[in-house]
């Protein structure tokens, strides 16, 4: 299996293409990694030095890839965080190129917009991700409050959730860290959308919240639909890899994931939650 995706990169830590990465490699994934900035550390740290990438350096690695042929044999791509507004143009031409040499291929758009009531991207970022790049996916996997955004919807009730996960086009939408009304408050929920079925995951609240966990799960998710796992199940693998990491951060008492030391639990991971249709 090969996978492009298109993210960020931080020289310490793990999120974007670093929490994206590793997982995959793991599970026996060929990626090629498309940088749309690269950073010290997350910014969320604080201080941190590096550059977004000019729109037009990222077209031109992709157009180098599709040059070389490394786009042809292409199964899926992932998009994330786009740092620069007209990136959202140079993914879209390298999901046609994958489209054109494999019409099976998936493209999954990680809207990396913001959380917690705030956008922490440009509005024009904002806008790329909205307008262009979530209209041409196959999967998106938003967070509750970037689902909202990209609707105008609310999102505060699983029906509203559900209600706006139907309202966007790609087939399937995974809302990520849904805390709604019917959430209790020691859970965190998962709702997927395929068509006109619906699933919630809940797992256990964990003690705070992790950098780079959203990354990790769009890419997770997407691999295991790209091996033919279905929706659901894809979905319960994906969760049970990423809270494995997530429990293991938690533990050690690190501010970034511990991914490297769980890599054997990305494989097995030791608590499977169950997708229950609702």
């Amino acid at each position: 299996m090969r996978i492009l995706s298109i993210h960020s990169h931080v020289a310490s830590g793990h999120v974007g293409n670093d929490a994206v990465v590793p997982p995959l490699q793991r599970l026996g994934a060929e990626v090629m990694a498309v940088h749309t900035l690269q950073f010290s550390n997350h910014p969320g740290h604080g201080a941190f030095a590096g550059r977004v990438f000019p729109a037009e350096e990222v077209a031109s690695v992709l157009r180098g890839l599709a040059a070389h042929g490394a786009l042809e044999d292409c199964d899926g791509v992932l998009s994330g965080y786009l740092g620069a507004a007209g990136t959202a143009d140079a993914v879209l031409e390298a999901v046609r190129r994958v489209r054109a040499g494999n019409l099976r291929a998936l493209f999954a758009c990680d809207p990396v917009l913001g959380d917690d009531g705030h956008l922490y991207v440009h509005a024009e970022v904002a806008a790329a991700i909205r307008d262009r790049l979530i209209p041409a996916a196959d999967i998106a996997t938003p967070n509750a409050f970037e689902l909202g955004f990209l609707t105008g919807m609310e999102t505060a009730t699983e029906a509203e959730i559900i209600a706006a996960a139907r309202a966007l086009p790609p087939r399937t939408v995974l809302v990520t860290s849904a805390s709604t009304a019917q959430t209790p408050p020691d859970a965190l929920d998962m709702i997927l959308r395929e068509g006109e079925l619906a699933w919630r995951l809940r797992t256990p609240r964990l003690p705070r919240g992790f950098n780079g966990a959203g990354d990790m799960l769009a890419g997770l998710f997407l691999f295991h639909r790209l091996a033919g796992v279905d929706v659901p199940h894809a979905l319960e693998r994906a969760a049970a890899a990423v809270h494995a990491v997530l429990a293991r951060t938690a533990a050690a008492g690190t501010t970034e994931l511990a991914l490297v030391a769980a890599l054997a639990e990305i494989v097995s991971p030791p608590v499977i939650f169950t997708a229950v249709a609702i």
